[in-house]
């Protein structure tokens, strides 16, 4: 209970204090009362964005690549299956609008899956699965990322075709267009160990898959890497991402994460 006894006592002694004694007083009982204030109003907006941020955390970790709102490459990459497939009319503009959700809700009740209109690793490894026609258009063919050079006019002509043949990425043509989701690593990364899952050794050339989007042993052309043979899994690798093997750790950090398309040479499944 307040001590109603004692406020005449204090309000004496503040009446009775040298005024620059007094006007310190009340400077100091507002700024307590403002820094209360600020304090109060950080503490709301960190709160805010630990929300925000967990909520992106929440959404990257379970590899959306279609939602509704969302922008991007991922978001055109699903629009041209859902194009294809007959479950969406119009262009690809990588907007990710009612229309674009109303047709993955389609296609997931067709394909008996969890309708809730998000794009998922599970939609999206459905769609590949029963895409009809996956390859990119033209205009999208990987870039080469080399040139071979002519060998010396001693060479037959029949050697420069196989060096050719031998070093140049393959075209649309020649396989099967998926859209994934690549993280390099290496058997340096903290926890790896020296060897994949078929005990082979953890080299680049590998890369680590989910069987059921990708069989163990198939072969697959990445752009700007080269081909490489399923004969990984991880426990963290699934739907449409892969791991991509490095013989060294800092060539992994460098690969880092990205989204792209790779090309299925030869299945195993």
């Amino acid at each position: 209970m307040r001590d109603f006894d004692a406020e005449p006592v204090v309000r004496y002694n503040i009446e009775k204090s040298a005024a620059g004694g007094s006007a310190l007083r009340r400077r100091t009982t507002t700024d307590c009362g403002v820094t209360a204030m600020n304090a109060k109003r950080i503490g709301r907006t960190l709160a805010i964005l630990a929300l925000l941020l967990a909520f992106g955390t929440a959404a990257l970790a379970a590899g959306i690549l279609a939602k509704s709102g969302m922008r991007g490459e991922s978001v055109r990459k699903v629009q041209l299956m859902l194009i294809d497939q007959g479950y969406l009319k119009g262009n690809a503009d990588g907007v990710c609008g009612r229309q674009t959700v109303a047709a993955i809700r389609h296609f997931q009740k067709d394909h008996k899956l969890v309708v809730d209109g998000i794009c998922g690793d599970q939609t999206y490894a459905a769609l590949c699965k029963n895409s009809k026609e996956r390859k990119p258009p033209s205009k999208e063919a990987p870039p080469a990322s080399s040139k071979v050079s002519l060998p010396p006019r001693t060479s037959s002509a029949s050697e420069a075709a196989e060096a050719s043949s031998e070093n140049s990425p393959p075209g649309p043509h020649e396989g099967e267009a998926v859209f994934v989701e690549a993280t390099g690593y290496s058997a340096f990364d903290p926890g790896n160990g020296p060897t994949t899952a078929s005990g082979t050794p953890v080299r680049h050339g590998v890369i680590a898959v989910d069987p059921s989007f990708i069989p163990i042993g198939s072969r697959v052309y990445i752009p700007g890497y080269g081909e490489a043979v399923a004969e990984d899994i991880g426990g963290a690798i699934i739907g449409n991402r892969i791991d991509v093997a490095f013989d060294t750790h800092e060539e992994a950090l460098e690969f880092g994460r990205q989204e792209l398309e790779i090309y299925i040479l030869e299945s195993a499944g």
